[in-house]
């Protein structure tokens, strides 16, 4: 078993749902689509949350993308109304995205067809609500949603609350929540972190300059199943799922420190001092080792070790933003803030190699194969092996003129949401690239 595939199973998937059947839903979505029982085949397949089916940012065995990323690569691209930052979510014959229309006041979920990227239904969640003041470079709608088998979720700041909806793979409305208060007073730069599956709950996070919090919500219901506070302070990392040092931890960075739960309870198993205030990036873990890395006002990417003794490994002064990291067999991969690409070795921070890009970065890398893809804001795409030893690039390319969400990778298939500018009009599409 080769390093990648050591990885992909060492991480038991935590999102358990029972046989579902999903064919025969209105408007043809997930037309003839079954995905199987326990620990659903579809999840392990498809890419049903942020960060993929091992949230590792991974695509399973047997998966392919192009390593050129130009106009001739592009086998469909669908406009998307609106403006966001969350990444496609890919289920049976569906994609899932959020989009926001800040002139109409309506943030939505919305699906596209896989297989041609016709428009399939779009469902407004919230109408009006939406938030004045953003940071520049996020978004209305930036978290991702995440599928279960049966439900989308999906995750939105509005009317000084965190809000968790609910829909059908029809696009019906089947739940809505507020989970928490959130209205940023200091720093009003919105709202980013993607919801987690665990079991039969949804996960959230919610770190602000106010009660910040995590918070369960059972899936079928949207009820609360437990909520647990967190230290006031602004930041922006998603929580995720890993199962390392011999159990489930929910693991999340910011506020100076990179932390785990108890996803069961929401109980804090352990925390240590590192990384900066703020945070947007997911932290990675490779073995009992998990690494993260921010962010404001401090530059600082950090190794802890998740046995609950607050140990920090390693820690440098490079940083990964809103961008997150990728391990892989051992090593740590990264682009930085400053578009240079780096690869430490995961036990003791030591730099392989080091190369420079150039360009900004929000967009995270996604493994496939042995290739790890990557674009930065300004549209161009980078794709290098996942070698250790050096930098070997095999190929890259540029279709659009800005990129900012993460690709999701099912089959043989890129999935990106990507804008092009025609005219001074900016305008979204998601694109499929083979």
């Amino acid at each position: 078993m080769n390093p990648v595939e050591s990885q992909l199973t060492n991480r038991r998937i935590a999102l358990k749902v029972s046989a579902v059947g999903l064919a025969s839903l209105a408007m043809g979505v997930h037309s003839s689509s079954t995905f199987g029982a326990v620990e659903t085949e579809g999840a392990d397949r498809e890419w049903w949350t942020w960060r993929g089916p091992t949230g590792n940012n991974i695509a399973p065995a047997g998966s392919a993308a192009p390593n050129s990323y130009d106009n001739s690569r592009i086998a469909w691209a669908s406009p998307i109304p609106g403006r966001g930052h969350s990444s496609p979510i890919v289920a049976g014959g569906s994609i899932y995205l959020t989009t926001a229309d800040k002139a109409a006041g309506t943030q939505s979920v919305l699906a596209v067809a896989r297989k041609d990227g016709k428009a399939l239904w779009s469902q407004i969640v919230h109408q009006g609500g939406i938030p004045t003041d953003n940071h520049p470079k996020n978004t209305e709608a930036s978290p991702s949603v995440a599928f279960d088998g049966e439900r989308i979720i999906a995750s939105f700041y509005n009317s000084s609350a965190i809000w968790l909806s609910a829909v059908s793979p029809a696009g019906k409305p089947v739940w809505q929540k507020s989970v928490g208060p959130y209205n940023p007073q200091q720093f009003k730069y919105g709202y980013a972190a993607s919801p987690v599956l665990y079991g039969d709950t949804v996960i959230i996070a919610a770190d602000y300059d106010g009660q910040s919090f995590l918070a369960a919500h059972d899936r079928k219901t949207g009820n609360q199943v437990w909520k647990t506070p967190r230290k006031t302070g602004i930041s922006f990392s998603s929580p995720i799922i890993a199962n390392v040092a011999g159990r489930d931890q929910l693991l999340i960075s910011g506020n100076e420190s990179i932390s785990s739960y108890d996803p069961k309870n929401g109980q804090t198993l352990w925390s240590a001092q590192a990384l900066a205030n703020a945070t947007c990036g997911t932290v990675v873990w490779d073995g009992d080792l998990v690494f993260g890395s921010g962010g404001y006002p401090k530059s600082e990417t950090a190794c802890v070790r998740a046995d609950g003794s607050g140990q920090v490994v390693w820690a440098n002064n490079q940083k990964c933003y809103e961008q997150s990291m990728l391990t892989v067999g051992g090593f740590v991969y990264a682009v930085t803030d400053a578009g240079v690409a780096y690869c430490w070795r995961g036990s003791d921070g030591e730099t392989m190699w080091r190369e420079r890009l150039g360009g900004d970065y929000s967009s995270s890398p996604v493994l496939v194969g042995d290739v790890i893809h990557v674009f930065n804001e300004q549209g161009q795409g980078f794709a290098f092996k996942a070698n250790s030893m050096k930098y070997e690039s095999v190929g890259g390319g540029k279709f659009a003129d800005d990129v900012f969400p993460t690709p999701s990778i099912v089959g043989d298939t890129m999935f990106l949401r990507a804008a092009r500018q025609r005219a001074g009009v900016r305008q979204e599409y998601l694109v499929a690239l083979k």
